[in-house]
Parts: structure tokens; sequence; C-alpha cells
């Protein structure tokens, strides 16, 4: 019998790629950023999948969605971050494009997986099963 994780869910798979890109090009960053955008991209980035992590123990339907609701708004977050990253000259057109394209596909799974389970694939509201969904 495999075993199922938040590993195994696409859209987390994409989004720490993305969290590993931003550390990398945050390293560049100046160092008076370190406590200003630097910090808050980062912290952006790592709750898009930390909360996808979260979310997939979380029993019922609207709790999982509330997860993913939070991981979508640090997406978002992040996204403003990469054009802000661009308009002060913090990363160049490669960059740009490398975050810009990580964050689409990371925006698209997530979206994905939550269209999945508004619909009802594979999970079931708490009130009508108890069990965790693994």
């Amino acid at each position: 019998m495999a075993t199922f994780s938040f590993e195994n869910i696409i859209a987390w798979q994409k989004a720490h790629q993305f969290v590993l890109r931003v550390y990398l090009i945050t390293k560049q960053f100046p160092k008076d950023e370190l406590f200003g955008l630097t910090s808050q991209f980062r912290r952006a980035a790592v709750s898009i999948e930390a909360n996808i992590a979260e979310g997939y123990k979380k029993l019922g339907k609207a709790d999982k969605l509330r997860f993913l609701n939070i991981a979508q708004g640090s997406l978002e977050e992040c996204r403003d971050y990469i054009i802000l990253s661009r308009d002060l000259q913090y990363i160049d057109e490669e960059q740009f494009q490398a975050l810009r394209d990580g964050i689409e596909e990371t925006s698209r799974l997530l979206n994905g997986y939550c269209n999945g389970i508004l619909n009802n694939n594979g999970i079931a509201d708490l009130d009508q099963n108890l069990r965790p969904n693994y």
C-alpha cells in the first residue's frame, strides 16, 4: 500500500520548487532589504506550501478550503513581490520570468486542487464522513 502525504500533491510540489527559487533569488537582494522585501517575500512563499500541507490533513471540505484559500492569498502576495522586485531592479528579466512562470503554474495547480475539493472528488464533507482523507 502506497503512503500518501501532502508531498504527493502536485500543487505542493510546484509551490515547494517556487519557494526554493525565491530563496535562491532573494539571496542577491540588497542587505538593507533583509528585514523588508526579502523577509516578506520568503514568508509569503513558504506560506503557500505550508498551507497546502496543513490543509491536506483537515477532515472537512470547508476546513481544507480555508487553508487552501490562505495559500491562494499568499500566492497573490508573491505575485506582487515579483513585480516589485523587478521594478526595484533587484531581479533581471530572466529571473522575473522564471518567478512569474513558477507562480503561474503553482496558481493553476492550486486552483485545480481547490476545484477538485469543491466538486467533491474524493473528499467528503466532515458532516458526511468523519474518517480522515488519506
